[in-house]
């Protein structure tokens, strides 16, 4: 299993925002440029984040901006923004199992309750991470690599 990049891309844009917003007009191609992605699939995020009301896009001079304080913004919160889980489950189950075998009659008996403890394991982990703790790592790193030049 794993999560699509359209989350790590998210916080890449939030990332950018943060580190750029003063400097730049933050439109879907400059975007792009930092993610290395066509600025479709950044107009598709911004769209989600938007919906989510998470970012605010202006059209025209304005660009992308945080809608939000990223202390109030949790991993959760973009997660949920951006990724498509079916019915809200992470775990995709194989549609039929053979009803004729023991096993495939009670396979989903057997693991969709431990299915969901996982998934509300890492749900709760990522309601526990805010994007400000992202972005405060995010810039150390950046003015660590700054410092060794």
């Amino acid at each position: 299993m794993q999560i699509s990049s359209r989350f790590t891309i998210a916080i890449h844009i939030f990332a950018c925002i943060d580190h750029f917003q003063k400097d730049y007009k933050l439109t879907s191609d400059f975007l792009a440029g930092s993610v290395n992605v066509n600025p479709v699939v950044i107009r598709r995020l911004l769209q989600q984040l938007k919906a989510a009301g998470l970012i605010r896009v202006t059209r025209g001079s304005g660009g992308a901006s945080m809608a939000k304080p990223p202390e109030e913004i949790t991993l959760l919160d973009i997660y949920r923004a951006v990724e498509c889980v079916e019915h809200g489950e992470l775990f995709h189950f194989h549609e039929n199992p053979n009803q004729a075998c023991p096993v495939g009659r009670n396979i989903h008996n057997a693991l969709d309750d431990k299915l969901m403890l996982v998934q509300k394991a890492m749900e709760d982990e990522m309601e526990q991470i805010t994007l400000a703790d992202v972005l405060r790592d995010s810039q150390s790193c950046i003015a660590r690599e700054q410092n060794n030049k």
